[in-house]
């Protein structure tokens, strides 16, 4: 199956015209204006060294209902212990950073390229683009960003510096997900990280109808304001069975 070449245009093909590697278009830019008609549509970027900009709609595709989230035990203790503070948005360029500098197995350096740094800061700017920070008193350890377009979250990368940082700041957003009713969180590929979460594999056409109902609805811009301890927003997600 041909793939479509991006050009100027801020267009893309349908997802479900993506080739069996979930490949859906090549090329293009990765501007804030790009990226938002990208994710609208369910499609994200994915760059890959020595290849054009490759952009995705995979089949399955790995994603997460907020509001049917759960979390191990052993989390449970982690974040019962209270010893991290979790805020959103106020240390964007901080955590893509971090993100980047993430060592990936089987991979030589990052798919977080300077350009698509540059590209989710702008969207953080239009307040699309989030990030959520675990602090340990006043030093950044963990955390992650994203993008949110209506109730849909589509998770981009996350790292942590210190054990279960990460952990605690991406079950403190789902916590505030599910008390705002979002309905879909993107996880894109499968990771047993994310599985432990309760993430699963959904066919295209089940992701793509949930997204499109989703994505229209009212955004909550940047700067989001967490108003649930981790404990808290704990509460409000499943136990692990």
């Amino acid at each position: 199956m041909p793939v479509y070449l991006l050009d100027k245009e801020l267009t893309f093909p349908a997802p479900e015209d993506a080739n069996e590697e979930g490949i859906v278009a090549v090329g293009g830019d990765v501007s804030p204006e790009r990226l938002l008609v990208a994710y609208r549509s369910g499609i994200f970027p994915w760059p890959a060294r020595g290849y054009p900009l490759l952009w995705f709609s995979p089949d399955p595709r790995f994603a997460l209902e907020p509001s049917r989230a759960h979390v191990s035990r052993s989390l449970r203790k982690v974040i019962r212990k209270e010893q991290l503070r979790v805020s959103a948005d106020t240390a964007f360029g901080d955590v893509i950073t971090a993100c980047a500098a993430v060592p990936r197995p089987h991979q030589q350096g990052t798919w977080i390229t300077r350009e698509l740094q540059h590209g989710y800061l702008g969207l953080h700017e239009l307040g699309y683009a989030h990030s959520i920070e675990a602090w340990r008193n006043d030093q950044l350890v963990g955390g992650l960003y994203g993008v949110a377009l209506g109730k849909t979250f589509a998770g981009e990368s996350m790292f942590a510096s210190e054990p279960d940082a990460s952990k605690v700041a991406f079950t403190t957003l789902l916590g505030h997900l599910a008390m705002w009713g979002f309905r879909v969180v993107d996880c894109q590929v499968h990771t047993e990280h994310l599985a432990r979460f309760g993430a699963t594999m959904w066919p295209r056409e089940r992701f793509l109808s949930e997204w499109r109902a989703a994505v229209d609805e009212p955004s909550v811009l940047a700067p989001w304001q967490l108003t649930l301890s981790p404990q808290q927003a704990l509460e409000r997600l499943q136990p692990e069975v």
